[in-house]
């Protein structure tokens, strides 16, 4: 079996190793615009070592974002920067990639290092947020306006707008976000979906929006170029009739022939106040099981921080790449070090040669 260092083959895609950076939010932006400090935040992680550095979540409309701080992809203006950004990660002998993103009923709160609480119009946030049915997230959030269908066929095409900007900025991939409790995630789960429409109620109603908006992007985007989709693998609501991985493996058997290359399996965030047993590689079961029963590729993720860890999950099976989120906000150069510990020698960037670890 290959290990971490070993390249890897998605489409017309040859990556270098299989140590990918996760899209993490910064809540760094103006009206949705990057700036330098996603420049060298993303650029970072390139020079760093890793085979793809994928952007944090970028809206695909204004009332899809997060906080008033996210990173946005609904306009042709967004396109500049990011291109800017994108080619130096190119440039480093990686890809780059975007998460494209609308974040339903968990629209209109403020930084996390600010609570990350809801917000009014009146503290720049905004009225009305959407998601499939009138049920708030939590308590203190705003009851969402149930999407129309009318509305529902506006978001398939506003992804597919978005990748293409995506496209037009130089992404070599991008990543339907389709977790932790955002639009298509809470389409997704029974608890969150009470439609009585064709977006509602069975599992293959439940799923339409997701695959409708999968078709929309894969049909604007290269052939040659991958696209990932992010999942909430499990609700993590026991017993009480949730989203299960049941569910996603039979769901990323049916993503597979109309696109999808890669499911990043996370899980959670669909529901406040569940229990997750949190630990180191506790979602990489889902990568295992949904790469082995669904037959398509998968990323692992969530508390993986050392070397010899993430490539026991490669030489394993248990998935085919790793995304990096928070061991690559500690450390950047997280692949060249890990490059060590494994014995292996990958090249350091030219202007770094002389503190290459022997």
């Amino acid at each position: 079996m290959p290990g971490l260092f070993d390249s890897f083959q998605l489409r017309g895609l040859h990556f270098r190793n299989r140590v990918t950076v996760s899209p993490m939010c910064q809540y760094s932006s103006v009206n949705g615009f990057a700036n330098d400090w996603h420049l060298v935040h993303l650029g970072s992680r390139a020079v760093g070592g890793a085979a793809l550095v994928i952007a944090e979540a970028a809206a695909v409309t204004p009332e899809g974002r997060i906080t008033p701080q996210d990173l946005g992809i609904w306009d042709d203006r967004h396109v500049e920067m990011l291109k800017r950004i994108f080619d130096f990660i190119a440039a480093q002998g990686a890809f780059a990639g975007v998460q494209l993103a609308h974040a339903g009923r968990k629209a209109s709160t403020n930084e996390p290092w600010k609570g990350g609480t809801p917000i009014s119009p009146e503290q720049c946030g905004w009225t009305p947020i959407y998601a499939p049915s009138p049920i708030p997230f939590a308590e203190g959030y705003q009851v969402p306006a149930p999407l129309t269908v009318e509305q529902i066929r506006k978001v398939v095409q506003d992804f597919a707008a978005g990748a293409r900007r995506a496209l037009a900025a130089g992404a070599s991939v991008v990543e339907i976000h389709a977790a932790h409790g955002y639009l298509l995630n809470s389409f997704l789960s029974p608890l969150t979906n009470k439609r009585n429409d064709e977006y509602g109620g069975s599992f293959q109603n439940r799923i339409r929006l997701l695959c409708e908006v999968l078709q929309a992007v894969r049909s604007v985007w290269p052939e040659q170029n991958p696209v990932f989709i992010r999942i909430s693998a499990t609700d993590w609501a026991d017993g009480a009739g949730g989203w299960t991985i049941e569910d996603s493996i039979a769901l990323s058997k049916i993503l597979k022939p109309l696109g999808a290359d890669l499911i990043d399996c996370s899980s959670g965030g669909n529901l406040p106040n569940v229990k997750i047993p949190v630990g180191p590689g506790y979602q990489v079961p889902f990568a295992e099981r949904i790469r082995k029963e669904a037959g398509i590729p998968t990323a692992a993720v969530g508390m993986i921080t050392e070397a010899a860890q993430a490539d026991q999950t490669i030489r394993t099976g248990q998935a085919d790449i790793v995304l990096f989120a928070r061991e690559m906000l500690r450390n950047p150069y997280w692949p060249l070090y890990a490059a060590r510990r494994l014995h292996q020698d990958v090249q350091w960037p030219n202007q770094y040669q002389r503190a290459k670890l022997r």
